[in-house]
């Protein structure tokens, strides 16, 4: 019951998370942002729908039952999301988009790492698999997401730098 609820919460939050990131991408665009790393963009997605499709079905292939260890582990990580969210407001995407005349946000999370929101995701790409017993997709789609972040955190430093 608790994996099911909690497969459906990670869906319903990617779901949320898109909504939010295309209202701030909009409005971020229409002050005059500008995107880095489209290039990108669509691999990544397509990663992290690959790794919700692997989970269910894992899940719908195993009934493997949820640990609560890693439940607890996950319910922290989004504790993290909400405050680098929270942190970032209006700035929140999922794309790299760059006002050039935003101050770069330096408070919450961002005080004490420079890519909190990456950390998130790095660990929820290992964590949920981990929920089900999952190891094997664990350790592939945490690969994968590495090779990911490298280009991508390459794409964002590049667009930051020039508003330092």
């Amino acid at each position: 019951m608790i994996g099911e609820a909690l497969l459906a919460y990670v869906i319903l939050e990617r779901l949320a998370e898109l909504v939010i990131s295309s209202r701030n991408t909009k409005a971020l665009k229409a002050r005059g942002a500008v995107e880095a790393g489209a290039g990108h963009y669509l691999v990544m997605v397509v990663l992290h729908v690959s790794w919700l499709v692997a989970v269910t079905s894992w899940v719908g292939f195993t009934h493997s039952q949820a640990n609560p260890i890693f439940v607890a582990a996950y319910v922290l990580v989004q504790l993290l999301r909400i405050w680098v969210m929270a942190s970032l407001g209006r700035y929140w995407t999922t794309r790299i988009i760059s006002l050039p005349d935003a101050p770069l946000v330096a408070g919450g999370p961002y005080k004490f790492l420079r890519h909190p929101n990456y950390v998130v995701v790095t660990l929820e790409v290992a964590i949920l698999p981990l929920v089900y017993g999952a190891y094997p997709i664990a350790v592939v789609f945490s690969l994968l997401n590495a090779a990911m972040l490298y280009v991508r955190i390459r794409a964002e430093n590049a667009a930051l730098s020039a508003r330092r």
